[in-house]
């Protein structure tokens, strides 16, 4: 029956259409001849044809709306008494004569806006007539269209203050009492439809009843744009009556859809002072009703009644509106015992926003929803459905956003509390929101406090939670969540020293619980948030008497100690050589020899004990001279330590072309242009010339092994480090040595078959020295005996 059932309506939809067009061809004719009695007779056939049952809501739509074309027609033929010849109270009554009561009644409401119009009866007299005679049509699908009818072609004559139909005394009620039993009627017809047919087409049904729904909404539109419904009638007589048929018909479509209607047709301000009416009616609607959608478009409403008149707000204090929809909300999830945790979550989601908008500076009211969430989510596992954390997500990231100040977040007690019910994943995600947001707006966390509540909330991304091992992330994913950390640790900041040093203990406290694999990106960071505390406090070199200990570069200096200690003890030696370095240069501008030879010692542990690879280092050592060369602090047995070590280690690398360059590099090490006192041309001589036996073997080792010497790039570095001390005045470097270093290189590469200019490297520097010696003046001087 249902798969022939499309083509038997539209055959029957086709021949009722026909019999529309039959019927009204011969009702023009009638009406062209001014003769009422066939122009009655064949409208009553015409409209006979609504009479079926056979057609579905959507194609009987088609066929009334065939038949209303005709009807405008004929309502203006009773309009003209001159054509017909009978008088509007007689033609009122005779249409009522009508074999049929479907046509009788379409009849009677076209004669009946007639009537009405010609003002020879009252307007709310007429009204109440006809909307009590539509009671005789029961059938859910022609009354609803019945009915329709009577609201389209009564809404301009309605008796409204300021109408021309206002009657002598107050008719405004009479209006809405009109309009209310009318829309009252048809809600129960529309409910009814659902009765209509087999279980097994159910769904079907209620498609088409949702179809109608704009029938029954009319309604609540006209009552809206009633002039005399004001505030006062509005709350003692209009939402009562339309939230009592609301809860009454008991039915999901109907509750949820004239609900939406409510909130959308009438206006903010009368839905302010009747929300706690409104609000009342939410939990006794069935628990399968949207209500979560509901409140969420009327909190919407709301705030933005709020945003766009700001003169309206004290009214929000006034009538409490947070604590009525707070506590609105309480009592659905309570009612609404199957409601899922997606829905009772959005519910927090509006009010917060809501909130936000409306009360940005109640801190409490935001604190307050999410205590509301974490009494929701208590006991409850967490939350595996992926729309529900997306709604936690958008509730903890909407005061982020709105106040663009994270430290604000950290004051809410209860944010870290709803943070411990998302899943690992979402804690995650729902850091870096946090953090993201923090360098956004350049928010500087100031308070050890502080620190800790922030560092409790991203403790997804600093520790492993519940068993999850770092080792089994995304490496990429896991490198971009570290250095979000990181970034976050650099927005540390208090002027007070005392408080700095809190907060970067606070911080040490937690990155170190986060295991090895993530030191190497935590540690840096807050050692140099650390060094940029002895920069601040630099020249204080001990503790003053008193009863508290002052922050001091020692003592911070110490706490450095310990924390790249526990980075080189987890396999990052060459970071943890760096840091030491760093530190050994922090401590010499504090002028602390005994600190920064200690600093130097652990680097040189660490380059004994655990650097290997060959590359590391070649890396390493260049760091340590480089480092030591711009140190001032050593006194004479110091220095001359730890210079030995470095030169030592320098000659000891895996390579004979590093060894040579970590040698020549050693050289500065004994002459320093902006210290009196280090120039030891002799000692840099010493390197050069032990520079050039290592570069010499290096050449050698090459012609065994290639058969050629190869490039002499070693050579003419060396050369370039005598040319920079020549002109540093270093005694020892001599224009003989430099030429003698020239003529070897020639002759190594003409015994190699090569010429000069095939070297870049050798012909730029010759090119120099003739520059030199161009130049004239005491350089020219100097430069003079070179001969290239």
């Amino acid at each position: 029956m249902i798969p022939d059932g499309i083509d038997d309506e539209d055959k029957w939809l086709a021949e009722g259409i026909a019999g529309v067009q039959h019927h009204a061809f011969y009702m023009h004719r009638a009406l062209d001849a001014n003769n009422l009695r066939e122009a009655l007779k064949y409208s009553a056939l015409m409209l006979s044809e609504l009479r079926t049952s056979k057609l579905s809501p959507h194609k009987y739509y088609e066929l009334y709306m065939r038949a209303f074309d005709e009807l405008k027609r004929l309502e203006m033929f009773f309009k003209d008494e001159s054509r017909h010849g009978v008088s509007i109270v007689d033609l009122y009554e005779l249409v009522q004569h009508a074999g049929n009561i479907l046509p009788r009644l379409y009849l009677l409401c076209t004669v009946g806006s007639v009537y009405i119009k010609s003002k020879e009866a009252p307007a709310n007299d007429v009204l109440k007539d006809l909307v009590e005679m539509c009671l005789g049509v029961q059938h859910p699908i022609r009354g609803l269209f019945l009915r329709s009818y009577l609201s389209q072609v009564s809404r301009d004559k309605l008796p409204d203050i300021g109408s021309e139909y206002e009657g002598d005394v107050d008719t405004v009620i009479d209006a809405v009492d009109f309009v209310l039993q009318n829309f009252t009627e048809m809600n129960k017809l529309w409910v009814r439809m659902q009765h209509q047919g087999p279980g097994r087409i159910r769904e079907k049904l209620e498609k088409e009843r949702s179809e109608l729904r704009d029938l029954v909404g009319k309604n609540l539109h006209v009552l809206s744009q009633i002039e005399g419904v004001d505030l006062e009638m509005y709350k003692e007589t209009v939402l009562p009556r339309v939230l009592e048929q609301v809860v009454n018909c008991k039915d999901e479509l109907a509750q949820y859809y004239l609900m939406e209607c409510i909130i959308q047709v009438f206006p903010d301000e009368y839905h302010l002072q009747t929300l706690e009416t409104l609000l009342n009616a939410c939990p006794q609607l069935q628990p399968t009703v949207d209500i979560k959608t509901v409140l969420s478009q009327l909190m919407e409403r709301l705030s933005n009644y709020a945003a766009l008149n700001i003169d309206v707000l004290p009214e929000f204090l006034q009538v409490e509106a947070f604590a009525k929809l707070n506590g609105a909300i309480g009592r659905v999830i309570e009612a609404q015992v199957d409601m899922p945790i997606l829905g009772a979550i959005t519910l927090y989601v509006s009010l917060l926003t809501f909130t936000l908008r409306v009360h940005p500076d109640r801190l409490d009211y935001v604190d307050l929803v999410l205590g509301a969430c974490v009494k929701l989510l208590s006991g409850k596992p967490k939350i595996e459905d992926n729309r529900a954390t997306k709604q936690v997500v958008a509730l903890l990231s909407a005061p982020l956003e709105k106040y663009n100040d994270t430290v604000t977040a950290l004051t809410l007690s209860n944010y870290p509390r709803v943070m411990e019910h998302l899943h690992n994943e979402t804690n995650k995600v729902m850091a870096i929101v946090i953090i993201e947001s923090i360098m956004k707006n350049n928010t500087c966390i100031s308070t050890a406090d502080k620190v800790e509540v922030l560092f409790e909330l991203i403790k997804g991304l600093i520790k492993d939670l519940d068993g999850t091992c770092a080792d089994e992330l995304d490496e990429e994913d896991f490198n971009e969540e570290q250095n979000s950390v990181a970034r976050l640790i650099h927005m540390l900041y208090n002027d007070d020293p005392e408080e700095m040093l809190k907060m970067i203990c606070t911080v040490k406290k937690q990155i170190m619980s986060g295991g090895p694999r993530r030191l190497r990106f935590t540690v840096p960071p807050l050692v140099f948030s650390a060094l940029r505390l002895v920069r601040q406090l630099q020249g204080q070199d001990g503790a003053i008497v008193g009863e508290e200990v002052p922050t001091t570069p020692k003592k911070i200096f110490q706490l450095l100690n310990q924390i790249i200690e526990a980075l080189s003890s987890v396999s990052f030696p060459e970071l943890a050589l760096r840091l030491y370095l760093q530190c050994a240069e922090a401590a010499n501008n504090c002028d602390l020899e005994l600190v920064a030879y200690d600093f130097f010692t652990q680097a040189f542990v660490l380059y004994e004990e655990e650097i290997a690879d060959s590359k590391a280092q070649v890396t390493a050592i260049h760091l340590i001279i480089g480092t030591l060369q711009r140190l001032t602090v050593f006194g004479v047995e110091n220095r001359d330590t730890l210079t030995h070590k470095a030169t030592g280690y320098s000659a000891k690398l895996l390579k004979k072309p590093d060894q040579c360059r970590a040698v020549y590099a050693c050289s500065h090490l004994f002459w320093v242009d902006d210290q009196d006192g280090i120039k030891d041309g002799e000692r840099v001589l010493l390197c050069l010339k032990r520079a050039l036996r290592i570069a010499n073997a290096a050449q050698q080792m090459a012609s065994v092994t290639r058969g050629s010497s190869g490039p002499l790039t070693l050579f003419v570095e060396i050369l370039n480090k005598y040319l920079y001390y020549f002109e540093k005045d270093n005694p020892q470097i001599t224009s003989a040595a430099i030429q003698g270093l020239v003529e070897l290189i020639t002759a190594e590469m003409q015994s190699e078959s090569t010429s000069v200019t095939s070297d870049p490297f050798f012909s730029s520097t010759l090119r120099y020295i003739q520059f030199q010696k161009m130049k004239g003046g005491v350089m020219g001087e100097k430069y003079a005996s070179i001969k290239v």
